[in-house]
């Protein structure tokens, strides 16, 4: 059986494929090259649901399983931003530098620094059934950038469980408590459940 995660990062489909392979071995993980899928889904939803939701529902119109996530992360001290703008958070997409600054700007002088990485994996049948997952990891923001790993915010994101920021983990650590890692071990304990 085949299911296609709506993406073109080969990072996130082998993550995806060594999850299912642990719960269905019988699942093969496409990506949208894989299927010939052109241009880009638009997703203009308003959580993180929902624009999980709209990758997968692209797919499924194809005929495929489609498999779509969002992620980001969310601040409470800042009603949830960036919230589903992370990425983009200073303007320009994927500047995690710009996104970095704006974020300590934003939290500058505020006492509360708890937030959470989210992740949200839904699926979309071609008959039309759907469901989704959320996974968070809760942390804490700091004030000044710690460790050299990772990617986004993760030099600013602290989590307390193991005493370190994202940027700190070993790739193994982070898979283990992330947000993206329990969503997919959600998604795929659930998809097992369905099939």
């Amino acid at each position: 059986m085949e299911i296609v995660l709506a993406s073109r990062n080969n990072k996130k489909i082998a993550e995806l494929q060594a999850l299912m392979s642990e719960i269905l071995p019988e699942i093969k993980v496409l990506s949208l090259d894989d299927i010939g899928f052109c241009g880009d889904i638009i997703e203009d939803g308003e959580s993180f649901e929902e624009n999980a939701m709209i990758k997968a529902k692209a797919v499924a119109e194809r005929g495929y399983i489609g498999v779509g996530d969002d992620s980001g992360l969310s601040v409470n001290a800042l009603g949830g931003a960036p919230g589903i703008y992370s990425a983009r958070y200073a303007g320009e997409h994927g500047d995690d530098e710009a996104n970095n600054q704006k974020l300590l700007s934003e939290l500058e002088g505020k006492s509360d620094r708890s937030g959470a990485f989210v992740s949200v994996v839904a699926c979309a049948m071609p008959d039309g059934e759907c469901f989704s997952v959320r996974g968070e990891c809760p942390g804490i923001i700091l004030t000044e950038y710690k460790g050299n790993g990772g990617f986004g915010y993760d030099p600013l994101f602290y989590y307390e469980a193991l005493g370190k920021t994202f940027a700190e983990l070993s790739m193994a650590e982070k898979n283990e408590i992330s947000h993206r890692g329990r969503a997919m071990r959600a998604f795929a304990y659930e998809f097992a459940k369905r099939i």
